[in-house]
């Protein structure tokens, strides 16, 4: 009896530290890789960086602030958005541009899809004085 509990003890604790280890090794990067899962994954779930600029028209521009203010929060609010920022150039206060980081391409599909989304882009189109300047971006770092 006292061997049965000490195994059974014995086989909890081993999953245990093994399970433990596996998330461990999941959180910090460390985990053991499958070549061709891990290079399928990693590229459907690649980080979407960009780098967008607008010309606005100056006499929307009021409002247009005004609408970035109630967008911004809503933006960063969704998964997957890492990071969401709309400046404008200090020489030229009438061209916006827009720092966005997705966590992946998903993540972006799913912030063009929201309604409030739409509203913007179509508010911001309107309020263009040309096209807008998308540059994707590619983080360099590890």
């Amino acid at each position: 009896m006292k061997t049965a509990r000490f195994v059974m003890m014995a086989m909890l604790t081993a999953g245990s530290t093994w399970t433990l280890h596996l998330l461990w090794a999941e959180q910090t990067g460390n985990a053991p890789r499958n070549s061709n899962q891990e290079e399928q994954s990693e590229m459907t779930n690649e980080k979407v960086v960009m780098l967008i600029e607008a010309k606005i028209q100056p006499e929307k521009r009021a409002a247009l602030i005004e609408a970035i203010g109630q967008y911004v929060p809503l933006v960063r609010a969704e998964p997957g958005v890492e990071g969401f920022y709309v400046t404008s150039r200090k020489d030229d206060p009438n061209t916006l541009v827009f720092y966005e980081i997705y966590k992946s391409q998903a993540a972006q599909d799913f912030h063009l899809q929201q309604d409030f989304t739409k509203k913007f882009l179509a508010m911001l189109t309107s309020a263009q004085a040309g096209d807008r300047v998308r540059t994707k971006l590619v983080d360099l770092a590890p």
